[in-house]
């Protein structure tokens, strides 16, 4: 049988602010508390989570892994809107200025993406 993904890791300086983002993000909570780590998810407790973990040090280069999220129920543009709102903000990474996506970063500093067409535009034929 082939391995699930169970958890995400992502390091912090603070964990609080991580998963707080997150959460208002993707609609999550927080399901536990221990020192030194935070774990998020969906109330049903479905996998993946994310698990913020405390570190000393802040990021310092862009990440070689990263979450592409897509609208789901608005569209991309007020999609954007409401990430920025919570706390996110645009980034360069190297990226062309054509590119359909949007990179963006959490209140860390880890890239993430909005893609260009949301859940329901997948859905329609083309």
């Amino acid at each position: 049988m082939p391995s699930r993904l169970a958890a995400i890791a992502i390091d912090a300086v603070d964990p609080d602010v991580v998963a707080d983002f997150w959460c208002a993000v993707l609609g999550w909570t927080i399901l536990e508390r221990e020192p030194g780590g935070i774990t998020i998810g969906d109330s049903e407790r479905s996998w993946p989570m994310i698990d913020v973990f405390a570190v000393p040090e802040g990021k310092t280069v862009k990440n070689r892994l990263h979450f592409d999220l897509r609208a789901d129920g608005l569209s991309s543009s007020d999609e954007l809107d409401r990430l920025l709102a919570l706390g996110a903000r645009q980034v360069d990474v190297g990226q062309s200025s054509d590119v359909s996506w949007v990179v963006l970063a959490d209140p860390e500093g880890n890239e993430f993406c909005l893609l260009s067409r949301s859940v329901q535009q997948l859905a329609e034929p083309e």
